[in-house]
Formats: C-alpha cells, sequence, structure tokens
C-alpha cells in the first residue's frame, strides 16, 4: 500500500485547471490520509475554483492515479486556494507556455490596443483599425479582452453568435474581420463577475480553442489601465506590439503614460500614439473647437518616445438599419480616412508588408 509521500508525488504532477500549475506548484494537497487495512486513501485538494465542471475533470484524474497505484477506494475533498495563492500565481505565464498557447498563431502580428482610463475611445480605435486593415486587404481577427466592459459586437453590429465544432470555436465575421468576446458568451448583457483565474482561463481560451485560421493580424482590445487583467494579456503574448489612446486633455494623457509604461516593462514595442476626440468640426462654419483642450496626444508620445500616428476628431459614423455597425466608419467618410491612413502606417511599420 502506498504511502504519503507517493501519494503527494502522485497528485502533485495533476494541474490545477483554472491556474495551468502543479498541485506540487500550488500547495494543493492540503490533506493526506490513509487507511491501509481497507486500502483508501482520503484526500483535500485546494483549487482555484470549486463546485465547477473542470473540478469533475480534476476528480477523474486523481481516482484514476490513486486506483491505479493501488487504492481500493478513493475519498476526495476541494476546498478553494486561499486568496494569496490566487494572487501569487494569477497570469504568470513562462515563456515555453506563451509559446505552446500561440503556437497556432505564430506568423501572426499582434496589435494591442491599450489605454490608461475609459472612456477614450480605445474600442473606438480598435475596430476602425482592425476594418481599416481588412479593407486593405488583409486578413484581420479582433479579441475583445476587455473582459469586464465588452463592446465589440455591439460596435460592430455582430447579430451572430460562434459556432462550436468538436472542440474549436469558429469566431464570427464581421466586415472582414473575424471576432471574439466575451459578450458572446454571457446572457443579457449581464455582467462578468469571474475570479480572476477564471477570466484567465477564458482569455486562455481566446487564443487556444478559437479556430482563427490563416491571419495577417489580430488586434487585443485590453481593458484600460494597467490592472491584473491586463498585466495577464501582456504576459500571455510577448511579442505583441502594442498602440495607446488618449485624449487631448492633459490628465487623460498623464494616466496613459502608466499603459505604456507597462508595455515597455513586458518587452511589448510601441507603434505609436493615437490621440482621439482631438477636435470637434463645425458642419457650417468648418471652424474647430478643441473641446478636451490641446496636446495631450503629442506629450504622451514624446514621454514614450514614440510616434504620434493620428489625431481623430470626433464625429459620428453614417449608418442604417439595412448594414447596422454603429461604431464603424465608412471608407470615405473623413474620419473613416484618417483610420485608413492609421493602418497604412501599421503596415509600414510591421512585417507584414
Amino acid at each position: 500500500m502506498m504511502n504519503e509521500e507517493t501519494v503527494r508525488e502522485l497528485l502533485g504532477q495533476l494541474k490545477d485547471p483554472f491556474l495551468h500549475k502543479t498541485l506540487a506548484e500550488t500547495s494543493g494537497i492540503t490533506g493526506v490520509t490513509i487507511k491501509p487495512e481497507k486500502k483508501h486513501v482520503s484526500v483535500k485538494i485546494a483549487i482555484a475554483k470549486i463546485n465547477t465542471a473542470e473540478q469533475m475533470g480534476l476528480q477523474t484524474q486523481v481516482v484514476d492515479a490513486l486506483k491505479g497505484a493501488g487504492a481500493d477506494s478513493v475519498g476526495i475533498r476541494f476546498e478553494e486556494l486561499p486568496a494569496e495563492v490566487l494572487e501569487q500565481f494569477r497570469g504568470k505565464v513562462t515563456e515555453s507556455e506563451a509559446q505552446d498557447l500561440l503556437s497556432p498563431l505564430n506568423d501572426v502580428e499582434f496589435i494591442s490596443i491599450a489605454s490608461g482610463k475609459g472612456g477614450v475611445g480605445k474600442s473606438t480605435v480598435s475596430v476602425n483599425l482592425a476594418v481599416a486593415l481588412a479593407r486593405l486587404g488583409k486578413k484581420v481577427g479582433l479579441i475583445d479582452a476587455d473582459i469586464y466592459g465588452f463592446s465589440v459586437p455591439d460596435m460592430m453590429g455582430v447579430t451572430d453568435l460562434p459556432v462550436v465544432r468538436g472542440d474549436r470555436i469558429i469566431p464570427v465575421e464581421r466586415l472582414g474581420v473575424k471576432v471574439i468576446s466575451m459578450g458572446f458568451f454571457v446572457e443579457d448583457n449581464a455582467p462578468v463577475v469571474w475570479r480572476g483565474p477564471m477570466l484567465g482561463k477564458a482569455l486562455d481560451q481566446f487564443f487556444r480553442d478559437v479556430e482563427w485560421g490563416d491571419l495577417d493580424y489580430l488586434f487585443l482590445d485590453l481593458p484600460p489601465g494597467t490592472g491584473d487583467v491586463a498585466l495577464d494579456i501582456h504576459q500571455m503574448i510577448p511579442t505583441s506590439k502594442e498602440i495607446v489612446v488618449t485624449t487631448p486633455h492633459p490628465t487623460a494623457a498623464f494616466v496613459a503614460a502608466r499603459a505604456g509604461a507597462m508595455a515597455l516593462q513586458t518587452d511589448h514595442e510601441l507603434l505609436g500614439v493615437i490621440e482621439n476626440m482631438s477636435w470637434f468640426e463645425s458642419k457650417t462654419s468648418g471652424e474647430r473647437e478643441f473641446v478636451f483642450g490641446q496636446g495631450g496626444g503629442v506629450k504622451l508620445a514624446e514621454e514614450l518616445r514614440t510616434e504620434l500616428l493620428g489625431q481623430i476628431p470626433l464625429g459620428q459614423p453614417d449608418w442604417d438599419e439595412e448594414d447596422f455597425a454603429p461604431s464603424v466608419y465608412a471608407e470615405d467618410h473623413p474620419i473613416g480616412k484618417i483610420y485608413m491612413d492609421i493602418a497604412e502606417n501599421i503596415i509600414k511599420k510591421t512585417t507584414k508588408q
């Protein structure tokens, strides 16, 4: 009959289904009791989240491992890992894990769209740049990685849902862009109240389980700020290039500098800065009003030692009920032309020329 050391060695190789770390790494085997006369083994196991389908899968692995080693019966009690342990392991992706995660996308140019705070139009910029590159003949995907504030499907007028074929998720294609979003997997615009490890698993699936096919560019609409989810994504995709979005207001630019600093600290290459809501131009007089001030984008680009890719004025796309995409500018719209110019610049600055 096995002893406690053998049990811990056997089960320590199994992985927490949410953290993707072994139980030995997470100290997830919190108790072992052996009754040799009955060939019975009881274990207490701590994982990131209990009462899930993933827990049932791990339970089966535990039973198979112990019975395969000679136990006649097995008892298992699951509990959640302490918060401090979760924080320790969240988002820590090794280089080999990142390579494995992104191996189907080795030839793709990743472009992350970041901002220091919400409300600066980061998602609008993400959507319109992705569409602009598609109009230029590029094969483009877009991950709505703003898990808590997903908005891309509504912005693009997406009405279909992804299709699941076997163990693969087929993204929705709209305006030439393949799209995946947390918004596809919640009901009735429900708020996402998941804990960190669950969010990490969702992002992992967006990379690993989605059938992206042949892509030139994969855009990531990041969560605003420099929080845990944004950091997790930076660690998942070590080769991404990044664009920082700000408004002309000095405070917005000051906060956006933190997002740029995170990119540099995680070895992401800054493609440049986009200043959104730069001015309002009157249709009658043609005069510009600088509603949110001036100079924020220029100052931020100088601080981050990168390029100001473009200034986008306040405006409203033209749309109709037949082809509803309320945040996408037409190619011949004045603002749509600005996005096309920025997209052409992106092509020049990347390998997908």
